[in-house]
């Protein structure tokens, strides 16, 4: 998980047309997608709307010339999850039903609904196309950029700092993290070793968050201490410079608005 925080940092440095784009452009499309997406009723409609939008986040994807199978990978690592959730629908009646036919009986009375199962795949279709349109969003915006985009729209300087924070230190506990774990490779330590007595294994995996926590504490103060030489105080905020969109940045905010207007609206009309 560390490393793949890493990995999701170093794809959003890659260039192209979407990795170009300002970050407020890309906040509101997609935020304006999975709204739209979310907005749209429980019924067979989702399918069709589902679909546009996908094959709209397809193309992006394919325009910001990223492998899918980084896609893949990203989405498997948050799809289980939404499944979890999205199974359980199947058991359970639900208010976007009048009636409901069971098609497979279980033991202890559980039954299995096909408009369950209906609404279990509604909900995994928009799972899919929000989580899909998040992972483009995190895959071709830098971090610091995505906070000074939203800093620009209005985010609250102190929610802004805080955030900054988060971020910078985010990865300096990665950084810590890594060492620590090279440090027990090469002592030969494998946490997941059978050959070494369980409750060895377990005292060492304590020792070693122990140790993470204590480094990440020591560390805290001292930028602390830093950020207080250099004038930090309760009135400090992050200082974000104002930078106006371009007109290709313009078309295409506009353009992916529109679309995420017409399809819903379009899907409703034809249903």
């Amino acid at each position: 998980m560390i490393e793949e925080i890493f990995y999701i940092e170093k794809s959003a440095y890659r260039d192209s047309f979407i990795h170009r784009l300002d970050a407020r452009v890309k906040i509101i499309a997609l935020f304006s997608l999975i709204i739209a997406m979310v907005a749209v009723p429980y019924s067979p409609i989702v399918f069709l709307v589902g679909g546009c939008f996908f094959i709209f986040f397809a193309i992006l994807w394919g325009i910001s010339r990223l492998p899918v199978v980084v896609y893949l990978k990203r989405l498997l690592l948050i799809l289980p999850f939404g499944i979890c959730i999205i199974l359980f629908q199947i058991f359970f009646v639900n208010r976007y039903y009048v009636t409901f036919h069971a098609i497979i009986d279980l033991p202890f009375g559980i039954h299995i609904y096909a408009e369950s199962v209906e609404f279990a795949t509604i909900l995994l279709v928009k799972f899919v196309v929000c989580i899909s349109a998040i992972i483009l969003l995190s895959s071709t915006t830098k971090l610091q950029d995505m906070l000074e985009g939203a800093g620009r729209m209005g985010l609250p300087a102190e929610f802004a700092l805080t955030l900054g924070m988060m971020i910078r230190y985010l990865f300096v506990f990665g950084y810590i993290y890594r060492k620590v774990n090279e440090s027990l490779a090469t002592r030969c330590f494998d946490p997941f070793n059978p050959a070494l007595p369980y409750r060895y294994r377990i005292k060492q995996v304590g020792y070693t968050i122990g140790t993470i926590f204590i480094r990440s504490y020591e560390q805290g103060e001292r930028v602390y201490t830093s950020m207080l030489c250099r004038g930090y105080g309760r009135d400090s905020h992050i200082f974000v410079t104002k930078k106006p969109l371009r007109q290709a940045e313009w078309v295409f905010l506009c353009t992916s608005l529109a679309f995420v207007i017409a399809v819903p609206t379009w899907a409703w009309l034809v249903r």
